[in-house]
């Protein structure tokens, strides 16, 4: 596929067919994500792939209690999981609460995705240039996101497709203790790899106007 074509229809699937995705297609998947850009060219990425149904339905219920408090929040007029203002909702309570919805029923069957990956990023190689201010850190994504988007649009070229999440970060420990990881490999992202019964080809997004500006944060708007 052409590359713009590619980086405009790559959208977030969450349902697939029972095909496979063979070892030597996720090979050229990350054999192209590989060449994404990262700070110092430390590439402090890791991916584990998971096949295992069992593995891939015990993440799945990792993703169930962050979900949950999603749904609480939303129902409490919040914007879920942001970081600036102080949640109403009881944290421990609402990830306990099984009356809540799982909004994306990919979570409830995630052991009947083809392919599961885990992204980590190891933190004793990654420079966290916001490590200090009074805020959550974000800048450390800057070096493992560009290549797990990558590979979304490999697996897009390939015929396939996925969807990147980071619900899991919230239950980094037990993902550890899963898949054994270090302490210091920081759980980034899950990228569900499938090929969709059906690919998108137009994408609904805010046009440039809206996010890009000329100068200074109220100046002119970039436009065509």
């Amino acid at each position: 596929m052409d590359f713009v074509d590619v980086a405009r229809t790559t959208f977030a699937a969450r349902e697939f067919t029972d095909d496979p995705v063979p070892d030597d297609v996720l090979y050229r998947i990350f054999d192209t994500a590989r060449f994404a850009p990262n700070g110092g060219n430390r590439q402090g990425w890791k991916v584990i792939v998971i096949r295992d149904e069992e593995t891939k339905k015990s993440l799945g219920e990792l993703c169930w209690s962050p979900m949950r408090v999603a749904a609480a929040q939303t129902k409490a007029g919040e914007v879920y999981w942001q970081s600036v203002t102080p949640t109403s909702v009881n944290i421990e309570e609402a990830a306990a609460d099984e009356s809540l919805p799982i909004a994306i029923p990919m979570f409830e069957h995630l052991d009947k995705v083809p392919v599961v990956c885990i992204v980590v990023v190891d933190l004793n190689v990654v420079a966290s240039m916001d490590q200090y201010l009074d805020r959550v850190g974000v800048v450390s994504g800057a070096s493992v996101y560009p290549m797990a988007w990558s590979a979304l649009m490999a697996a897009r070229n390939e015929g396939f497709g996925g969807t990147l999440t980071t619900l899991l970060a919230a239950q980094e420990p037990a993902v550890q203790d899963l898949l054994g990881l270090e302490s210091y490999e920081a759980v980034a992202a899950m990228l569900t790899i499938g090929r969709p019964p059906k690919q998108l080809s137009k994408l609904s997004r805010k046009p440039v106007e809206e996010f890009v500006f000329l100068e200074h944060a109220k100046g002119q708007p970039l436009s065509g």
